[in-house]
């Protein structure tokens, strides 16, 4: 029998909201406001941009690069084309948007301006551009790249191009508008420019602004050497993809003299469907086809003979997730549909097809160049003014790209890092509520407490900042390396 008192035991703590908790806020139609708030902005994002700019010395490489001969005095030649190619980004693809953000705090800060020039001010500069700095923008771009890639511990020997022409319907009257291939406005004027995206990192490697005529084997050839010459050092080993636009000897030469591996789908022709119909056909249970070859042949015209794989349906094929074939790959007689492609691979025909099919990621990469990074906000008539835009949007696009590599997840590998598009990307990481603020000659940005990205946040930009400038010995910012 033990001796106590009673109701000794302690009283449990109290499991309900604190009874001077914080109450909600109460918002309606007669909550009371102003316009007094200081130093605000919709675009804290855009710090870590900078940043990135900065650790990897893009003044000092666009200065080197672009050869401006305009004399500006309201800013100097590196702030007008930084402050096109940040309003880009923010997703203000036309020069009189940027009064919206003309005295935004955090953009004149990167700016070092009080506030941005008017649209006729911008308009005049990027105008005054010569013609040649668009290929110097390119130039551009493949510097900042290798300095990306080193920072970011990106070693990939080995990488994958991705080649195609979209088409931009004109609606003004544009130097260089042709009536061409269009299948969504047939009959309208259009320019076709040509695109290589690198399928590892989606980074735009190389194009040009193009009229609206199909591209000559001159063209692509030319285009295909540039892509090969931007490339970085560590690169080795070159595989390429391809439509049957780029179907021709010249780019199958320049393929050959960077000793690329490629495959492009074939155009039908007579002599081809000759052949076709000669050769012997086996089942082909690994593709969705009813039947493949393989065989040996020298089109009109080819310096010698290449390897030809071939699939063919004794229906049409089924439909792409958009609802229609992609038609663009088939071409059909009276008894079968065909899939045809020329390649130096030695593969087997089932992963060479496979390995072409997944070419469909440079479709998505130029939708989002064109909806979201806004390439086909053509601002002039004159094709010269139009070329040197393009390459600025694309410079913008390639932004959102470097950034993902240095805030990638350490374990990440190529074939599980996930691409965040632009558009997500302003969502998540740009349209963030910020106030900047001064004090003692210091000047800093504050985030709400309530930013659900804090810590991808503090991270990517812990690991900017540890970017060692430019004309040093680099020492990559991501532990582990992306092979």
């Amino acid at each position: 029998m033990k001796n106590r008192k009673k109701h000794s035991q302690k009283i449990g703590a109290n499991q309900g909201c604190a009874a001077d908790g914080p109450r909600p806020n109460k918002i309606n139609a007669s909550t009371p406001f102003d316009f007094s708030g200081k130093n605000l902005t919709a675009y804290g994002g855009l710090l870590p941009v900078a940043t990135m700019l900065e650790k990897i010395g893009f003044r000092g490489l666009l200065e080197q690069t672009l050869k401006v001969t305009r004399v500006t005095r309201v800013m100097e030649a590196y702030q007008f084309i930084l402050a096109m190619l940040l309003g880009m980004y923010v997703g203000f693809s036309r020069l009189n948007q940027l009064r919206f953000v003309a005295h935004d705090p955090i953009l004149t800060g990167i700016l070092q301006v009080k506030w941005l020039p008017p649209q006729s001010t911008l308009w005049r500069f990027l105008a005054a551009l010569h013609g040649s700095v668009a290929g110097q923008i390119l130039k551009l771009q493949g510097a900042l790249r290798e300095r990306v890639w080193a920072a970011a511990n990106v070693q990939l020997s080995t990488v994958t191009l991705d080649t195609d022409t979209t088409v931009h319907t004109l609606y003004g009257k544009q130097f260089g508008a042709r009536k061409s291939y269009n299948p969504k406005n047939r009959g309208k004027k259009s320019y076709q420019p040509i695109l290589t995206f690198l399928a590892e990192t989606r980074e735009f490697i190389a194009g040009q602004l193009r009229n609206g005529d199909r591209p000559s084997g001159a063209q692509i050839a030319a285009h295909l050497r540039t892509v090969f010459q931007l490339l970085p050092a560590v690169v080795v080993q070159i595989f390429a993809r391809a439509d049957s636009g780029f179907y021709c000897w010249e780019a199958v030469q320049a393929y050959e003299q960077f000793r690329c591996q490629f495959i492009v789908v074939a155009r039908k022709t007579s002599r081809l469907v000759e052949q076709l119909q000669l050769v012997a056909w086996k089942p082909s249970p690994k593709t969705d086809a009813d039947e493949e070859c393989e065989f040996c042949y020298q089109p009109e015209g080819w310096g010698r003979a290449y390897r030809f794989v071939a699939l063919r349906y004794a229906q049409l094929p089924p439909a792409s997730p958009g609802g229609e074939a992609e038609q663009y790959q088939l071409f059909e007689t009276a008894d079968y549909v065909y899939r045809v492609f020329v390649t130096n691979l030695n593969e087997p025909i089932w992963w060479a097809v496979w390995f072409y099919n997944r070419r469909a990621g440079a479709e998505n990469l130029i939708k989002e160049a064109n909806n979201d990074a806004g390439l086909t906000a053509h601002p002039s008539r004159r094709f010269d003014v139009n070329g040197n835009h393009f390459q600025l949007t694309m410079l913008a696009y390639n932004l959102n790209c470097w950034l993902l590599l240095f805030n990638r997840e350490p374990e990440d590998k190529v074939e599980s890092m996930k691409h965040t598009t632009l558009a997500t990307a302003r969502l998540r990481f740009l349209f963030v509520a910020a106030k900047v603020w001064r004090h003692a000659g210091r000047t800093g940005v504050s985030y709400s407490d309530q930013y659900q990205e804090h810590g991808l946040l503090q991270r990517l930009m812990d690991r900017l900042r540890a970017i060692l400038p430019p004309g040093t010995d680099v020492v990559p910012v991501v532990e582990t390396a992306l092979f």
